[in-house]
């Protein structure tokens, strides 16, 4: 079986080459480009299964890259973690809506780094066989897409992830930790805050056929998907 290819973007080189260290001893096949130019290139060439981008880059800021990415048709199922110093709580707010699948704070251990790769891997291969259908609403696991009446409906994996999970379980209140558990992986190093971007972002993307009502808000508990009024 081929190993699993990740992309480093990240212009400082002792970071870079430190990272491809601990990434190739993990069994990962890595490859690396110093700014957002090199990475488009090697995207296109290489077809990683998750990138790594720092969010300070010389050409444009790995922010931007990534909004750019989860726009275009061929990257958005990319698997992305943004590496980064910035680590105030509106910062990682931000990467995460900008299409960040997990945030990294440097300086970071080899050993979380490894630990969140799996995870965040893990998640976007996790499919089955399985068509739900709610209100308007259809999920074709198999084919991981979403749609109303034959239409696509554009969502981005973690929210494909956090929607297929309320779906198979409707009706049922999830807490914030519960839904990091179930939908993330209960070994995942993320802040509860992350569940309420990802539904913001969801209900965005289900806003056009009406079916951001489905995912309601509990106050006090939690999540739930219904098609009923609340």
């Amino acid at each position: 079986m081929s190993p699993q290819k990740i992309l480093i973007v990240e212009d400082e080189q002792a970071i870079r080459e430190m990272t491809a260290f601990h990434l190739s001893r993990a069994g990962y096949e890595i490859f690396e480009a110093r700014d957002c130019r090199e990475a488009r290139e090697l995207l296109a060439d290489k077809q990683p299964d998750l990138a790594l981008i720092d969010w300070m880059l010389p050409d444009m800021s790995g922010l931007e890259l990534t909004r750019n990415l989860k726009r275009n048709k061929d990257f958005e199922d990319l698997a992305i973690i943004m590496l980064t110093a910035r680590a105030e709580e509106h910062d990682k707010v931000s990467g995460l809506e900008g299409g960040a699948d997990d945030y990294i704070t440097k300086p970071f251990s080899p050993r979380e780094l490894v630990a969140r790769i799996q995870a965040v891997l893990r998640r976007a291969n996790s499919t089955n066989e399985e068509v739900l259908t709610a209100g308007v609403l259809t999920l074709d696991a198999a084919g991981h897409r979403v749609s109303s009446s034959g239409v696509e409906i554009k969502v981005g994996p973690t929210e494909y992830r956090l929607l297929h999970f309320l779906m198979t379980h409707a009706e049922r209140v999830y807490s914030r930790a519960q839904l990091l558990d179930r939908v993330w992986g209960a070994n995942v190093y993320v802040e509860e805050r992350t569940v309420d971007v990802h539904v913001r972002r969801l209900r965005k993307a289900l806003a056009d056929p009406g079916a951001d009502s489905y995912i309601q808000t509990v106050r006090g508990a939690g999540y739930r998907f219904s098609c009923r009024d609340v």
